[in-house]
């Protein structure tokens, strides 16, 4: 069974979410700041996070933070009354992958807990097809109507992610750190200019478009 974290320190909307998370088939575990829900982390797998940002002891994006230092993959939602840009920037460049501002739906906050999951497990499939482009992590090969895409591997890896969380922004300085590493030739110009090679060799591909977050960086659409 799926296992979600909830770090929510108010208890009536912890034990809210909680609930319709059960009625959804979900396992779940609730913590009230982001100390206990790192603890929780350390002794448990889950397959998804949901974290508030203003909790005591440690708020969400120094929790959010902790997790992406040893965990890159697993999915962050941020339920938050702090609905500014800024916070919202930051949380990206963090690395989390999807934002409710509250008062929300929690109809609505169960969809998109579905949808971060499908997009965790195609990452996890390692195989992914988007209209007429199929992907192969393992063999690492791109193709396009049947035919090999030439791409490079840094290109490859970059399209596989964006695909992967499709319109999840991923900023300049998130790409870097994660494709670049510590290439101290890196720019955010650099990424630019791997975003265009991309726009161009996928402009035949009919399932998806790369788009600029003017402000924040790209993300892939679908079609």
């Amino acid at each position: 069974m799926v296992k979600i974290l909830v770090a929510e320190d108010d208890k009536s909307l912890n034990a809210l979410v909680c609930s319709y998370l059960s009625d959804n088939n979900y396992e779940y575990k609730a913590c009230y700041d982001g100390k206990e829900a790192l603890e929780a982390l350390e002794n448990s797998a889950f397959d998804l996070i949901i974290s508030d940002i203003m909790m005591p002891n440690m708020d969400g994006f120094a929790f959010a933070s902790k997790v992406r230092e040893y965990d890159k993959n697993i999915p962050i939602l941020f339920m938050t009354a702090l609905d500014d840009k800024p916070s919202k920037q930051l949380g990206y460049k963090i690395g989390i992958d999807d934002y409710v501002v509250k008062p929300f739906d929690c109809d609505l906050l169960m969809l998109r807990v579905g949808a971060l999951l499908r997009r965790a497990n195609i990452e996890r499939s390692r195989e992914l097809v988007v209209g007429n482009l199929k992907m192969n992590k393992d063999e690492h090969c791109a193709y396009k109507d049947g035919q090999e895409l030439a791409l490079t591997v840094r290109e490859f890896d970059l399209l596989f992610k964006f695909l992967s969380f499709p319109k999840r922004t991923f900023s300049r300085a998130q790409l870097m750190e994660e494709f670049w590493d510590y290439d101290s030739s890196a720019t955010s110009r650099t990424v630019d200019v791997y975003m265009a090679k991309l726009r161009e060799k996928t402009a035949d591909c009919n399932g998806f478009e790369i788009v600029t977050v003017h402000g924040l960086g790209y993300k892939a659409v679908l079609k």
